[in-house]
Parts: C-alpha cells; sequence; structure tokens
C-alpha cells in the first residue's frame, strides 16, 4: 500500500499545482485579456492528469478499503484548488494511522 500512497500523494500536487495555474493565472488571461492560449494548454492538461488523480485515488481506496463516500471525497479534492493538498495531507495521515493499527493488531491465535 506504501506504492500506490507514494503514487497518489505525487499525482495529488501535481494535479493541485496545475489547478492553481489554470484558474490563477489562466482564466484572468481568457476572459481579462483575451488570452485562452494557457486555458487550451493547461486546461487539456488538467483534464488527463486529474484522470491519472482518480485512478490513483481509487487504487488507494481499494488496498486501503475505504467506504464509498470517503474514497468519491478524495476523488473530489482534485476539482477545487488547493484542497487537493489539503486531502493528501488528510489521506496521508490516516493511512499511516491505519498502518500502525495494524501493525500493533495481536495475531489471532490458532486454536
Amino acid at each position: 500500500m506504501r506504492a500506490a500512497l507514494t503514487r497518489y500523494r505525487v499525482i495529488a500536487w501535481v494535479v493541485g499545482v496545475v489547478l492553481i495555474l489554470l484558474v490563477v493565472i489562466g482564466m484572468p488571461l481568457k476572459y481579462g485579456f483575451d488570452q485562452p492560449i494557457v486555458v487550451e494548454t493547461v486546461g487539456q492538461a488538467h483534464g488527463f492528469l486529474y484522470m491519472v488523480y482518480l485512478v490513483a485515488a481509487f487504487d488507494l481506496s481499494r488496498r486501503a478499503n475505504w467506504p464509498l463516500r470517503r474514497m468519491i471525497l478524495v476523488m473530489l479534492a482534485g476539482t477545487v484548488p488547493f484542497v487537493s493538498f489539503w486531502a493528501e495531507r488528510r489521506v496521508s495521515a490516516l493511512v499511516a494511522a491505519e498502518q500502525r493499527g495494524q501493525e500493533q493488531a495481536p495475531e489471532p491465535v490458532a486454536g
């Protein structure tokens, strides 16, 4: 699960940065200065990267046995600027806590 978490963390940051570029730079250029080139290029990149983010979030959620609601909320985090960074920190802490709990769980006794 460690590799799935690492993949998720990397793509969450990439998607977050690209979305911020799109919203903070691309949208003002398009609508304020009639220069749509940033939205056209970065928007397509964000769309592709968001699909990769969805796959990574789905993979991590299945490996961690998350409920459907948590999986959907994590997936939606890539659509709101800055939220993917917050969600990445929360998910990392949650997975680390779950892994610590599994390591400390007593072994079942075969009877």
